[in-house]
């Protein structure tokens, strides 16, 4: 049985996981761009901006991802605008990353002291100047232990796009085991690849936490 599974199997399943890297890796930049804008606008001075941001992410974070994926991927092809799967999951995850990473951001620039605020203020520092060289920097250390948490979840979320055609690993596993008949030898060599993808960016999480004293 195991002999069933050969090394071209592996090396499909091993050429997939570059497509997971890859679409986690766009994920992150374009979602950490765009979660930083949503970041500063639910900190920001006017109500009316941190009310539209607050709502952005309660949206996002309410509805379920796979119910975004499946109306932009097939919803959007009814009205003529037919996308391509690795586009629509790319623009749906983004979405999903920005509203979670804006959120985790706009805790960590709040969670910076009010006298850094009234300090900087008192040096005549306008809210640019106060955001670029008082509060982001301090609020960056506390930052990281959060956002490299939350790398793993978008690399494991990327399974989802499998759903919709996009042959990263999960979907590799599912061909392969369609093709050889061996779910239990595939996908647990599929999870052995998730976990050492994943794992060392946790065990990175904890140790920065642990430099950073973010728990505290």
């Amino acid at each position: 049985m195991i002999s069933d599974f050969s090394w071209d199997n592996l090396q499909f399943l091993l050429e997939a996981t570059r497509w997971t890297i890859g679409l986690s890796l766009i994920v992150f930049i374009t979602g950490g761009i765009a979660g930083f804008a949503v970041a500063l606008l639910r900190t920001a001075r006017s109500p009316f901006l941190r009310c539209i941001s607050a709502l952005y992410i309660q949206l996002v974070q309410g509805t379920p991802v796979l119910i975004v994926l499946f109306l932009t991927y097939y919803g959007l092809a009814l009205f003529g605008y037919k996308l391509s799967p690795i586009i629509a999951a790319g623009a749906v995850m983004t979405i999903f990353a920005s509203a979670y990473l804006g959120e985790i951001w706009r805790g960590c620039i709040e969670g910076v002291q009010r006298q850094q605020w009234e300090a900087s203020a008192a040096l005549a520092l306008n809210r640019y100047q106060q955001l670029r060289y008082v509060i982001l920097p301090q609020a960056l250390r506390h930052s990281l232990p959060p956002t490299v948490g939350f790398m793993v979840q978008i690399i494991k979320n990327t399974s989802i796009t499998s759903i919709i055609g996009v042959v990263e690993l999960t979907r590799a596993g599912q061909l392969v085991s369609n093709a050889t008949f061996l779910p239990f030898i595939v996908f647990p060599v599929v999870a052995l690849i998730y976990f050492a993808m994943c794992y060392p960016l946790s065990r990175y999480s904890h140790s920065l936490e642990r430099k950073f004293h973010a728990h505290r």
